[in-house]
């Protein structure tokens, strides 16, 4: 009897899980978050980009997915999605071919945002100029649309959480007059988009980063 009630239990969760996945809309927009090796955690901030989605989906017409997806460079799902973040305390780090799929990726229309966690940025400037080294990374000034698309922010970045004592960067690869990597520094925003018990940051900071955060993706989605 106890096992027959448990395979009960565990089928009712499944149909919950896939009527919950049924009822999104097809073609709603989510986050990939890359999977990537070194010692970084990629998966940190891990209620971050499920609020993000859902301060969108509250604020703006875009319809969103709860949930963000995983993906590994050079994976079905990665090809399958244009959209990408990636984040972590520590080394971010990918082979040759990752560089080269990712590059080539980014230059026929994906964007990446990466999100400044406090240990992460020397490995990822190195990595960006591996990627990219015919580019230059460039500041966005605060009169850009990144800036101005849906919230107004004059003085550009906003300042979620202290590093390095260092004032925060939006920090940009264009290719074609098209931003196609965004690059947070000293920022880092998804500290403000977690669930506000976990970094106890005021509701002012947490709005400021989950507007940023939106003018973002709306900025990516309509370049």
């Amino acid at each position: 009897m106890l096992i027959k009630n448990i395979q009960i239990i565990f089928c009712l969760l499944v149909s919950i899980n896939l009527a919950e996945k049924a009822s999104e809309p097809s073609g709603s927009f989510s986050i990939s978050r890359i999977h990537y090796s070194g010692g970084g955690d990629w998966y940190s901030d891990k209620s971050s980009i499920p609020n993000l989605l859902q301060f969108i989906a509250d604020k703006t017409n875009i319809i969103t997915k709860t949930e963000e997806c995983v993906v590994k460079i050079g994976d079905d799902e990665f090809y399958s999605n244009s959209y990408f973040y990636i984040t972590g305390h520590g080394n971010i780090k990918l082979n040759r071919e990752e560089i080269i799929i990712l590059r080539e990726h980014l230059l026929n229309g994906a964007f990446l945002h990466a999100d400044d966690n406090y240990g992460m940025d020397q490995s990822f400037r190195k990595l960006i100029i591996e990627m990219f080294p015919e580019k230059e990374l460039v500041e966005i000034p605060p009169s850009h649309d990144l800036f101005n698309i849906y919230y107004k922010f004059p003085n550009g970045l906003p300042k979620i959480h202290e590093h390095d004592n260092q004032r925060p960067q939006a920090l940009g690869i264009f290719h074609n007059d098209q931003l196609i990597l965004l690059y947070t520094y000293e920022s880092d925003l998804g500290d403000g988009w977690e669930d506000p018990k976990v970094h106890n940051n005021p509701q002012d900071l947490r709005e400021q980063a989950l507007r940023m955060g939106t003018n973002i993706v709306m900025y990516a989605l309509t370049q």
